[in-house]
């Protein structure tokens, strides 16, 4: 017999009809989705795991498998989004897991005045993200000065650097005023703010250089007027993109405490 863990999904509060509702969801690695209670009403979405691919070593190869990785991802996200279309839910990492049930309850309980706390905080807002791309290839360049004389082949390529600088600086200035746009609307409409890291290389995969990373913890009932809001933020400034997405379960600002898996023989 196949020994197995316990994968977590996330956190939520327990109610009449969430029972039935994740006992028809399919979570990490086909396996069905169930309950774990805890105290104070507090209940973790959990799913049965192999140990053969969960426990530490194991876990470690598996996530170098970026064909694997991106199955759990959407697995743990499936999951967490629908559970959070019914209540508010707390998100947990992706791969949390635990040796069983009873040490993920153990989990639970002993952080449950930290969860509660976070769950009303989070309870009817959803998590925005808003980045900011330049792309100074997108904007016009500046008029060429007219030469008052024949530059030599050395001037003539510090000149053109020169202009390709001041473009570039100019873009930037634009992402910059484009950014003090989105911060007023979020200082309008958001509870909360989260800076992330901005995408380079692989991460990267829309056009352009992405200088601004951040995700905003919205009330439901403004999240129309913060987008729309945000939108405009990039009106009018050539090489300047800004793309938002949502709206999220509030992964960004789950904010669990750490706690290293329990991954152990």
């Amino acid at each position: 017999m196949t020994d197995l863990m316990t994968y977590v999904y996330g956190v939520t509060r327990a109610d009449d009809t969430l029972p039935e509702r994740v006992a028809a969801l399919e979570g990490v690695v086909g396996a069905p989705v169930h309950l774990v209670s805890g105290g104070d009403g507090l209940v973790l979405v959990a799913s049965s795991v192999p140990a053969e691919d969960f426990r530490e070593e194991a876990l470690r190869r598996r996530l170098e498998d970026l064909d694997w990785l991106s199955a759990v991802a959407r697995a743990h996200h499936g999951v967490v989004e629908a559970v959070a279309a019914h209540t508010t839910v707390l998100p947990l990492r992706l791969a949390t897991v635990y040796l069983d049930d009873t040490r993920a309850r153990e989990v639970l309980d002993s952080g449950r005045e930290f969860f509660a706390d976070r769950l009303a905080r989070l309870s009817g807002h959803v998590e925005w993200g808003v980045k900011v791309y330049v792309d100074p290839s997108a904007a016009p360049e500046a008029p060429t000065q007219p030469a008052e004389a024949e530059l030599s082949p050395g001037r003539s390529y510090l000149r053109g650097r020169r202009q390709q600088q001041h473009h570039r600086d100019t873009v930037h200035q634009a992402a910059q005023r484009a950014a003090e746009g989105i911060e007023a609307a979020g200082h309008a409409y958001a509870t909360e703010r989260a800076r992330h890291r901005v995408q380079q290389g692989t991460l990267a995969e829309a056009a352009g250089e992405n200088v601004m990373n951040d995700a905003y913890l919205v009330p439901l009932e403004r999240g129309e007027e913060f987008r729309a809001e945000v939108a405009r933020a990039a009106d009018g400034l050539a090489g300047v993109r800004v793309e938002i997405t949502g709206p999220w379960a509030p992964y960004s600002f789950a904010m669990a405490p750490e706690e290293p898996e329990e991954t152990g023989a």
